[in-house]
């Protein structure tokens, strides 16, 4: 069909060119024209026909190609969608994964921690035996190249072992071992263990007896019995039958009597500070047991004593008056017998006298008494002086040796508890004999005092008065004011 039009073209160009040339006839190429056109038209049909017949099978393929698409996008869905489920269950499977290994980790530590308590507290002379099984548990918790699982089976051994212990320990059981006597030798011997306690036979020597631990050792140490129970053990030991002594506490009572210890060697752990606080604390009890007899035998004036005094005195016998009043030992005799020898002064003069013979006494009556109050405050500061230098020490200790063996420090924390506690116990007793001894000193011039009060106002008027009233008959003969003098 181009090569139709291009004939059409080509002939329209030559009409023109002939037009304009004059070469040909017009009608001639009118006839071309239709005849190309006619060709043309016969072409176009043909094209269109073609065109008809193969676009139907075009449209059967583009139906298949589509319904292809679409089983395509059918098929992409449900794999997007097996896709999303199987994300889903990845995550589920994560998530338990997860919960599963926290479950593990859980295990394993429980598994760690019954391995541990295990270990302690099987008997020591059981250490040995499970040594093995235990190290194995231990290493294979630590090992990160093994599989979880087999870390767990070995750990789980601990588990088997303990309850094969148990039947064992129950229906009782034997085996060797070796401990340390009480020679300080580590020997070769026989356990017999049931139930809590591990008895042990010695194969080198006749050593027998229950086993524990000790201080400062890794070894069972044996624990000698009483001769009594020497055959049984080895009885025990050797054929499976016999007594074994038993102790309710577990030793404890055993470890108790152990730590006893004497007055001096409690009074040691102190270290030289007790000393001074002890002296004083001795001090303090004489002095306080001395001022206690001293006062309590004072013998305190009577209500008849003072009035057998007043009586004589009032019936002009000085002399009797006297007399009685020495009769009374110590320091009230005394102050009896001021107040009867003033007795014909003015009652001034007399109060002046007692009052003079009661400030006498009362040093006498103190005396060493500030010494105890000492003693009360200086025993806590010194009991503090030694708790301080005490923690020095155990300071010093653990900067030397480290904190490994309590033993080592128990020198510097002896002292520091030991002086404390004396200091206190020192206190606390001269407190009390300060204020014991200090109410009866009170006691004792309270009584004076009471004494001389009563005696003031019970001595006679007329005694006193004809001396005041010569005194006041003498100035006015003077005829002048000046005081009377007073009589020696």
């Amino acid at each position: 069909m181009k090569s139709k039009f291009s004939k059409l073209i080509a002939t329209l160009m030559a009409v023109g060119l002939a037009s304009v040339v004059g070469a040909a006839d017009f009608g001639e190429v009118a006839q071309s024209s239709k005849q190309d056109l006619a060709a043309a038209l016969a072409e176009l049909s043909a094209a269109q026909k073609k065109i008809a017949e193969a676009k139907i099978p075009l449209a059967a393929g583009l139906a298949k190609v589509e319904g292809d698409v679409l089983a395509k996008r059918k098929e992409v869905e449900a794999l997007t969608r097996d896709r999303e489920n199987r994300v889903v269950d990845l995550n589920t499977i994560k998530s338990e994964v997860k919960s599963r290994e926290s479950e593990v980790r859980f295990i394993g530590s429980a598994l760690d921690e019954y391995m541990n308590t295990f270990e302690s507290r099987v008997h020591i002379a059981e250490v040995a035996r499970y040594q093995g099984v235990v190290d194995a548990a231990r290493a294979a918790a630590g090992n990160a190249d093994m599989a979880t699982s087999e870390k767990l089976q070995q750990r789980l051994a601990i588990i088997e072992t303990a309850l094969s212990r148990i039947d064992a320990v129950l229906g009782g059981e034997t085996f060797e071992g070796k401990a340390l006597t009480e020679s300080g030798k580590l020997e070769k011997g026989t356990y017999a263990l049931v139930g809590p306690l591990a008895a042990f036979a010695s194969k080198d020597s006749p050593a027998a007896g229950l086993t524990r631990l000790e201080l400062n050792t890794t070894e069972p140490s044996v624990i000698p019995v009483a001769e009594a129970f020497q055959a049984d053990l080895k009885n025990l030991v050797t054929s499976g039958q016999g007594s074994i002594p038993f102790d309710p506490t577990m030793g404890n009572a055993d470890k108790i009597a152990a730590t006893k210890e004497t007055f001096v060697e409690h009074i040691s752990k102190g270290g030289p500070v007790v000393v001074p606080i002890l002296v004083l604390g001795v001090l303090a009890v004489v002095i306080g047991l001395i001022k206690w007899f001293q006062i309590a035998g004072i013998r305190l004036a009577k209500p008849r004593d003072l009035q057998i005094v007043l009586d004589r005195l009032k019936d002009g016998n000085e002399e009797g008056a006297m007399k009685h009043a020495s009769t009374i030992k110590g320091p009230v005799g005394q102050l009896m017998e001021t107040a009867v020898l003033h007795c014909n002064e003015p009652k001034e003069h007399i109060e002046e006298a007692l009052y003079e013979q009661m400030l006498n006494t009362k040093p006498a009556l103190e005396r060493w008494m500030p010494f105890v109050a000492l003693s009360a405050a200086t025993a806590p500061l010194l009991g503090l002086l030694g708790t301080v230098t005490g923690m020095i020490n155990t300071f010093r200790l653990i900067s030397v040796f480290g904190t490994g063996d309590p033993k080592m420090l128990s020198s510097g924390i002896s002292e520091a508890l030991v002086t404390t506690e004396f200091g206190l116990i020192v206190a606390i007793p001269s407190l009390l004999i300060h204020a014991f001894i200090s109410r009866k000193a009170k006691g004792v011039l309270g009584s004076m005092e009471q004494t001389s009060v009563a005696f003031i106002n019970g001595v006679p008027e007329e005694i006193g008065k004809a001396e005041t009233d010569g005194a006041d008959s003498g100035s006015t003969a003077s005829g002048g004011d000046a005081p009377a003098p007073v009589p020696a």
